[in-house]
């Protein structure tokens, strides 16, 4: 693996540090309807192209979840930042899992949203037929994007991820993914990490659902927290943004400057909602 510059472009100049890794199916567009409404102020983001996607749609590699640990490594020394969390979305969720084995040092907290697990997702029989040929076929990507959301999104909306999905990814490169985040198992090396992780599920998604959330990521790290949208299937960043921002920034608020933990700002919403809803149960 040899040395790589991610593109990327930063948001915000707040002095939490936080990369946000795109999955299978887009570039760091993926994030476009989330931009809007974070906190500038308290963080900084970094959108990357993986290998293979956006302006990286022609650079080379492997296309392996080990080789985007090393380069977002890479790219966090080229932005001076010694520590940092890791946001990632299904493949980048796997993306984030390595870099509990490559730079665990270097993480505050790790968030998937509907996270790979790190033991991979083998595919067998149709299901493997359909992942494979949605690395030329449009209509293939655009049934795993109805079945990851419920069947319940609009024809357009489907139509619009699939177009960005071909537009911003190269083919070869899509498909070799394929086989690193599906057919890769590295669990033994990131088990027990005490880095805290949160997983945010789509209960409309029945491939990555709270259910294998449990088994997976809940059952491997120690300090693991789970949310569930119960608006969202596999496309929380499209589906339910508002609810996400809230759910992930309340999360990443929780380290204290030092990496330790500190207040989230979940006690100081909580006493304010009782204020405006009233104490125990009765109108205010």
């Amino acid at each position: 693996m040899t040395s790589f510059a991610l593109p990327h472009e930063v948001h915000g100049d707040g002095a939490h540090k936080v990369f946000a890794v795109h999955g299978w199916f887009a570039d760091r567009s993926a994030y476009a309807a989330v931009l809007p409404d974070v906190d500038r102020a308290s963080f900084a983001y970094a959108l990357v192209d993986l290998r293979g996607y956006g302006e990286a749609r022609d650079a080379t590699g492997a296309y392996t979840t080990a080789e985007a640990a090393v380069d977002l490594v890479e790219l966090a020394d080229r932005l001076g930042w010694e520590r940092f969390s890791v946001i990632g979305h299904s493949m980048g969720g796997a993306v984030a899992q390595r870099l509990l084995a490559v730079a665990p040092h270097r993480l505050r907290r790790i968030v998937g949203v509907s996270p790979v697990p790190a033991s991979g997702m083998p595919l067998a029989g149709e299901q493997q037929a359909l992942f494979t040929g949605a690395a030329h076929r449009a209509a293939y990507r655009r049934a795993i994007i109805d079945v990851t959301t419920g069947g319940r999104r609009p024809a357009a909306w489907l139509d619009r991820m699939v177009a960005r999905s071909l537009e911003r990814s190269d083919a070869k490169a899509f498909r070799a993914w394929l086989d690193s985040w599906a057919g890769e198992d590295f669990s033994a090396d990131v088990v027990g990490s005490e880095v805290p992780a949160l997983a945010v599920a789509g209960a409309l998604d029945p491939a990555l659902s709270p259910e294998v959330m449990r088994q997976t990521w809940m059952s491997w790290y120690p300090r693991a927290r789970l949310a569930v949208l119960p608006g969202a299937g596999h496309y929380a960043m499209d589906e339910t943004p508002l609810e996400l921002i809230r759910t992930v920034e309340d999360f990443l608020r929780a380290d204290g400057t030092d990496g330790t933990d500190g207040t989230d700002g979940t006690d100081a919403a909580r006493e304010a909602k009782e204020a405006v809803e009233g104490r125990e149960g009765e109108p205010a």
